[in-house]
């Protein structure tokens, strides 16, 4: 049965104001560290992270409104609203292939810059966990619980295959609109000649394979939760 605003309980609505109070200091802890690293050196090496972080935050503000909304609003704007939750949803664990920019710097400590890093690494992986719990719980009032896991786990190797297409195509998610036919050509080449791309197929699997395991772990232990108190 659809869920909108009115008929989430009060404990249900308190939880995502926690989640939405503790996601909020984590992120005001990550903007503090690049800007102190600014400050520090005059040098915008990181603010980069910024706009990634800014991505990741889309998918999340977009399951957010459909996870409140879904009792008023029809499958028509369902369904298009989740395309483009699908498409975004990549930009969230695609921070976690940042620490590929970690390395000694002048300037600053080295531990400074891991410990900036992995702030915002794991802001867009607890964005992508709780944006993608949000879509699985639609699913799964709509169509069931394994259709729920079914769409996550494929959600997470999409995602996986949205991360490499980023890191090592340099693709970037509006490159549907505005390069689609670069994009379709090396997607297709992809599919067609899977041989010719094995660290393709090595990065979706393996990344998602972690990311699904992640997520299985966060979901297990948020029940445990429930269950003790």
């Amino acid at each position: 049965m659809s869920m909108s605003v009115s008929t989430f309980s009060q404990a249900q609505l308190q939880r995502r104001l926690h989640l939405l109070l503790l996601l909020g200091l984590s992120l005001a802890l990550s903007v503090a560290l690049i800007t102190g690293r600014v400050l520090l050196t005059r040098q915008i090496t990181f603010v980069f992270l910024l706009w990634n972080l800014f991505l990741a935050l889309v998918p999340f503000g977009l399951s957010t409104m459909l996870g409140l909304a879904a009792g008023r609003l029809r499958l028509r704007v369902l369904l298009p609203v989740g395309a483009a939750w699908l498409l975004f949803f990549p930009n969230a664990p695609y921070i976690l292939t940042d620490l590929f920019h970690l390395h000694p710097r002048p300037g600053v400590p080295y531990w400074y810059d891991l410990a900036l890093i992995l702030s915002c690494a794991w802001n867009g992986l607890m964005l992508a966990y709780a944006s993608l719990l949000d879509i699985q719980q639609l699913v799964t009032r709509r169509l069931g619980g394994l259709a729920g896991w079914g769409f996550a786990t494929l959600a997470l190797l999409l995602s996986s295959f949205g991360i490499y297409l980023g890191r090592y195509l340099r693709f970037n998610s509006w490159d549907v609109l505005t390069n689609p036919i670069s994009l379709f050509y090396d997607i297709l080449n992809r599919l067609l000649h899977p041989r010719a791309y094995l660290g393709t197929w090595g990065v979706t699997l393996l990344y998602g394979l972690f990311l699904l395991l992640g997520y299985a772990t966060v979901r297990l232990l948020g029940r445990m939760g429930e269950e003790r108190s």
